[in-house]
């Protein structure tokens, strides 16, 4: 009976201490994320930490201590610090306000976003960037690759229904064509490395290793930086010389509902550029080309009098990424069709020359302007020292 009762109070006392133990750490102080809030002025090292932990009656003596008389008691502790670079509060810095807005700011303060509870500009940036624009962009471009694929597949190359006649008419110029290969070359560039910067981690670096991809990844945005501003003078280049012959014309609604030919196999007639590359001209090169380069200037800090902080170049990443996806899913057509999707378009920007034939089925209306002698046939004068690789006939 007494050993029965001994062991029950030892149970009981076991009990109780591990009840107070729980308690103990159950009832710690915890920082409710609302309960942050930034001060309107001051510095981390004058700021007392009750400024900016409105909870800190919950830890007895914790108001009255600073960091200096806190540091003596509790050496290396720098908890106060941390939670008041968490919370926004701007400390001091070495650097010219005028360069570094937010220099002495190590993290973006906590903001409400409509529908979303408290949190952090910059995980939200991080958020819309790693949750919305890097899987729906890559899909979107996987879609475009696979659309392609298949559209081949069962059409193949758009081929000639007559036969070429050997009669050459000049449809790009020598300066035609070097605006438009070196704002492709530029391009490519841009959309290889942003593609690697972007999804490389999920596709490449598992197959090179982390060590080559960082090496690669540091490369490739330092090419991406250098080209993006040759890309922006060839887009103005491109833009102005081009920008006569896309203009709307009534012929290209019958283009676009016929859909180009594209099911049928006979191409509607159409003037030098069809509804479809005047598509490419303005939504592409103009409207998303002007977005992708403006915000990519940004990136760069290369506009003279904008403040660069933190949520300035947050906001101009997302427009820069989302618009740069859409361009590219774009262009992946249009490079289709001037290689491998239509026999003797890629000879017209290589060579500057296309076959009588050629002109006569895919754009009729530019075919017939040139026979009505609106348009020569040869533009560019041929230099008495120098040969061309094709000898152009007058129609």
């Amino acid at each position: 009976m007494k050993k029965a009762f001994f062991s029950a109070l030892l149970f009981a006392s076991l009990a109780s201490g591990a009840l107070a133990q729980n308690k103990t750490t159950d009832t710690a102080p915890t920082v409710p994320a609302k309960a942050i809030a930034a001060p309107d002025a001051g510095t981390i090292k004058s700021q007392n930490i009750m400024e900016v932990r409105p909870d800190a009656n919950l830890e007895p003596g914790y108001a009255a201590q600073t960091n200096a008389e806190r540091n003596k008691v509790q050496p290396g502790n720098n908890a106060p610090f941390w939670r008041q670079v968490g919370a926004g509060v701007n400390g001091t810095s070495t650097l010219p306000l005028s360069e570094a807005p937010e220099a002495g700011n190590l993290i973006q303060p906590f903001v409400q976003y409509p529908g979303s509870s408290l949190t952090n500009a910059g995980e939200a940036w991080r958020q819309v960037r790693n949750n919305w624009i890097i899987p729906y962009g890559g899909a979107l471009l996987l879609l475009v690759v696979v659309a392609i694929g298949l559209y081949y597949k069962a059409k193949g190359s758009i081929a000639l229904h007559g036969a070429e006649t050997g009669k050459k008419i000049e449809r790009f110029t020598y300066f035609e064509r070097a605006a438009h290969w070196t704002n492709a070359i530029t391009f490519v560039i841009l959309a290889v490395s942003g593609i690697i910067m972007a999804f490389g981690k999920f596709f490449l670096h598992p197959v090179i290793g982390a060590t080559l991809f960082g090496w690669l990844t540091y490369a490739l945005k330092n090419a991406h930086n250098f080209a993006g501003p040759v890309f922006a003078v060839s887009l103005l280049v491109v833009l102005g010389t081009f920008l006569k012959d896309n203009l709307p014309k009534k012929e290209d609604i019958n283009w676009l509902l016929k859909g180009g030919g594209m099911f049928s196999g006979h191409e509607p007639t159409s003037h030098r550029f069809n509804a479809g590359e005047k598509a490419v001209f303005w939504g592409g090169v103009f409207f998303l080309g002007l977005i992708v380069v403006s915000s990519g200037l940004v990136l760069d800090k290369l506009v003279p009098g904008l403040i660069y902080e933190r949520s300035t170049m947050q906001i101009a990443n997302m427009i820069h990424g989302i618009a740069a996806v859409l361009m590219m899913a774009l262009f992946l057509g249009h490079i289709y069709m001037g290689t491998i999707g239509m026999k003797g378009a890629y000879e017209g920007m290589s060579t500057g020359y296309v076959d009588e034939t050629w002109a006569k089925e895919h754009h009729g209306l530019w075919y017939d302007d040139i026979k009505a002698g609106k348009i020569p046939a040869q533009r560019t004068v041929a230099s008495s020292s120098a040969s061309t690789p094709v000898q152009p006939v007058q129609i």
